[in-house]
């Protein structure tokens, strides 16, 4: 499948919601793991990504706004070992523990579902990265309802060996903006991955809806010895 532009991927959607992107940078030397979050109501705007440890935590910018925390207040971000784990709700900690105890990362989303926010029943999409030998893989999850029927789940696994420089895949939580919000359908989106970091966080930034999009974390990993940069990007600065 050939790849897509991901700055007209996310420029063309008003409300993607939360989303993944993972892939390799174009000087094919990095992994490449950018997630973002996006709101419509004031309790989900109010937030920013924090750094906490080696990953983030969402926190609520201004705690006195702060409705419901529940479905809004993760760690997005965790890191074991030589994996990173990268999700848009608590089953980050799900995934991070089954690992530790030497389970799978398809193993840990079995036992999860949907979000129980009815009626969009948001779907939960989760990552890893695996370094090992100088080069990496990686994997994406997306689990949903079977069109908003909440007694049924769907679950589904994607993995990507040997990945292509400058090449991601993308995968958000909505198909587009709606009521109720449509969940995203399909395999993961090819997308280009161009330029270093900084320019990289730029324009995946720039190009999200400004009146929805809420805090941006892209984490660029060497490949030849696992450090890593980050960026962090905030509306609520």
């Amino acid at each position: 499948m050939k790849a897509k532009c991901l700055k007209e991927e996310v420029k063309g959607n008003t409300y993607p919601g939360r989303g993944i992107i993972i892939g390799k940078s174009e000087d094919g030397n990095h992994a490449v793991i950018a997630y973002f979050i996006m709101g419509r109501s004031e309790n989900s705007r109010n937030r920013v990504f924090v750094t906490e440890g080696e990953g983030i935590r969402t926190q609520a910018f201004d705690p006195s706004k702060l409705s419901d925390p529940s479905l809004i207040i993760y760690a997005p971000v965790r890191v074991l070992g030589n994996r990173t784990i990268v999700t848009n709700g608590d089953q980050t900690d799900t995934v991070y523990d089954f690992l530790k105890e030497g389970k799978s990362f398809e193993d840990a989303l079995r036992t999860r579902t949907f979000e129980p926010d009815g009626p969009n029943f948001t779907p939960r999409i989760s990552g890893l990265v695996t370094l090992e030998n100088g080069e990496f893989s990686y994997q994406l999850s997306i689990l949903k309802s079977a069109d908003g029927d909440e007694s049924s789940t769907r679950r589904y696994f994607f993995e990507y060996t040997g990945p292509r420089a400058k090449e991601g895949h993308f995968i958000h939580t909505y198909q587009c903006d709606g009521n109720p919000i449509p969940s995203f359908e399909g395999e993961p989106t090819t997308v280009t991955i161009s330029g270093d970091i900084d320019s990289f966080t730029k324009e995946l930034w720039e190009n999200l809806n400004e009146d929805n999009k809420v805090s941006l974390f892209v984490r660029y990993i060497s490949l030849s010895d696992g450090s890593y940069e980050t960026r962090i990007v905030n509306k609520n600065a």
